[in-house]
């Protein structure tokens, strides 16, 4: 029987195990925290597919053409066929694991307008899509545990992979029940780890999301791609630990964005785009704000109680317990926040890495969203992409080498041991906030080279003197053991921006303010002896 390690238990990793469980495989399914506390579940607004129930002459090809104009034309155009083709399938399945979809009053799987799409095309399940198909898909996944066909670990992170030459036999994951590493080695390793908000600071995301993953496998081998274009979600609030999420679907049900001229409003993305302005791609959506010359608002009341409590229940209850704002009365105070990340480790259409044997799914992931997402694409290719990996490796027949990793494995537990024993009083909690400070200043909406390679420099800083600090353990060992690996990760990320010399999607550049059409390409980035080398890559 074929053993698959997954790391990462949110919606990508879930659709994996389940799939291979369902072709006979063994799936050891390992994060730090249960399902119900991954990232996935904070996805509000929906999932798109072109099931064109009320009759606008939507289709898969639409659906494509959308996707393909969204992200700037730069992602690989047979991976997003791919995408958009199973959209509709998606549902069905989703339908069947009894993922509760919202129905208008025919009882047809309702569509809301979200941004970027030329027609309705979100379903979604309330204000609570993503809970919802983490709640399906937990149940489906514990049927399969049952069958001793998924073994689900908890309190486990990754550490690094275990790699001879460039395959990759398995993982060390960091065990913070017993604060020892073990090994655990497996047929086909899946990376499911979502995106780099712990970069960043505060975010719309989860913290537990911090990229160190991608940082490390980027200095074993690993390729990452695309990683300059980092989506701002256009209208959040700010809370005391994050800023919180104000759904796309307020304004796909018709909240209208607004700032103050003495006392009169001014629609400003309507005088701009005309009717359909406040549904512009969230990157001109988010400039547009960033640019305003005043607090702007999101209204919503005038769409009346009943469609708010109907449609926009979690919208009413954030803002009242968070903001204290009654939005049936009152408008939103919102700004952009960093929301959603299209690079991360660079996959071919079948998700597989660079390094064999080794795959990639969800954000973690850089295939479907080029430059900029559509909303509702995001939980599509979470379980797109599972569904596609868990087909590739049940394709696989190839002999697995043999090796010993005794020798590493001893090394790494020597370190760990030091981190151990450090009475510093120096924390590597303190480093993260200062490198997410760096990262906010220096790449932010707005970019321009002096900044970036301002940052480049304060990265190249901290990880000379990475290995000579020690930190304590006053919070947990990962905070220290992934240091290094996400200031090696922020300054990949700055080094792309930096060398993407133009504005496209996300990457919006003050100093080359056009489009250019000799870098329509993807941004692939590798570790070479401490240093980075990019390339312009034209996808297929």
């Amino acid at each position: 029987m074929k053993n698959i390690l997954i790391i990462g238990s949110g919606i990508s990793g879930l659709t994996c195990a389940i799939k291979c469980a369902e072709q006979g495989m063994h799936v050891i399914l390992v994060s730090p925290y249960p399902s119900e506390r991954a990232q996935s579940v904070m996805a509000a607004g929906g999932i798109n597919a072109a099931l064109d129930t009320n009759g606008e002459n939507d289709s898969v090809l639409c659906h494509i053409e959308d996707t393909m104009k969204g992200g700037c034309d730069i992602a690989s155009r047979t991976a997003v066929e791919g995408l958009c083709r199973r959209a509709p399938l998606i549902i069905q399945w989703l339908e069947e694991l009894g993922t509760v979809l919202t129905r208008d009053d025919k009882q047809r799987i309702d569509l809301r307008a979200f941004g970027g799409q030329r027609h309705k095309r979100t379903a979604y399940a309330g204000a609570s899509t993503g809970k919802q198909i983490v709640t399906a898909l937990v149940h489906e996944a514990r049927r399969f545990e049952c069958m001793g066909l998924i073994e689900r670990r908890l309190g486990l992170h990754f550490y690094s992979a275990l790699l001879n030459d460039d395959e990759c036999c398995g993982a060390l994951l960091y065990d913070s029940n017993s604060h020892r590493l073990e090994a655990v080695y497996a047929e086909d390793i899946v990376m499911a780890t979502g995106g780099q908000n712990g970069l960043f600071g505060k975010t719309t995301g989860s913290a537990l999301c911090d990229g160190y993953a991608a940082g490390k496998l980027f200095m074993q081998g690993a390729k990452l791609k695309n990683l300059e274009f980092i989506q701002y979600h256009p209208t959040t609030v700010e809370t005391t630990q994050k800023r919180m999420l104000i759904t796309e679907g307020a304004r796909g049900e018709g909240g209208r964005l607004y700032y103050l001229d003495g006392d009169r409003r001014v629609y400003f993305m309507e005088d701009k785009y005309g009717e359909g302005g406040n549904l512009m791609p969230r990157d001109i959506v988010s400039k547009c704000i960033y640019d305003a010359p005043s607090q702007v608002y999101l209204d919503i009341a005038f769409l009346g109680k009943e469609t708010i409590s109907k449609k926009l229940s979690e919208v009413y209850t954030l803002c009242r317990d968070y903001a204290g704002i009654d939005v049936t009365k009152e408008s939103i105070p919102v700004y952009p926040s960093v929301h959603f990340f299209m690079g991360g480790l660079s996959v071919d259409n079948s998700h597989r890495t660079n390094l064999k044997r080794l795959y990639a799914v969800g954000e973690c992931a850089a295939i479907y969203h080029g430059a900029n997402r559509l909303g509702g694409n995001s939980l599509l290719a979470a379980i797109h992409s599972g569904m596609t990996a868990a087909e590739s490796i049940s394709g696989e027949n190839f002999a697995v080498s043999e090796c010993d990793f005794s020798s590493y494995i001893s090394e790494q537990e020597s370190l760990m041991d030091k981190i151990f024993s450090s009475e510093s009083r120096f924390s590597a909690v303190y480093v993260k906030q200062d490198i997410a400070k760096i990262i906010n200043s220096d790449l932010g909406i707005t970019r321009t080279g002096d900044k970036l390679r301002r940052g480049i420099e304060s990265m190249d800083y901290y990880l000379s003197v990475c290995d000579k600090l020690k930190f304590d353990c006053e919070i947990s060992p990962y905070q220290s053991y992934s240091l290094e690996g996400m200031i090696t990760l922020a300054g990949a990320v700055l080094t792309c921006a930096e060398a993407r010399k133009e504005t496209r999607g996300a990457h919006i550049r003050e100093d080359y303010p056009e489009r250019s059409d000799d870098l329509c390409c993807a941004t692939v980035i590798s570790y070479n002896s401490g240093k980075f080398e990019t390339e312009f890559v034209k996808e297929s």
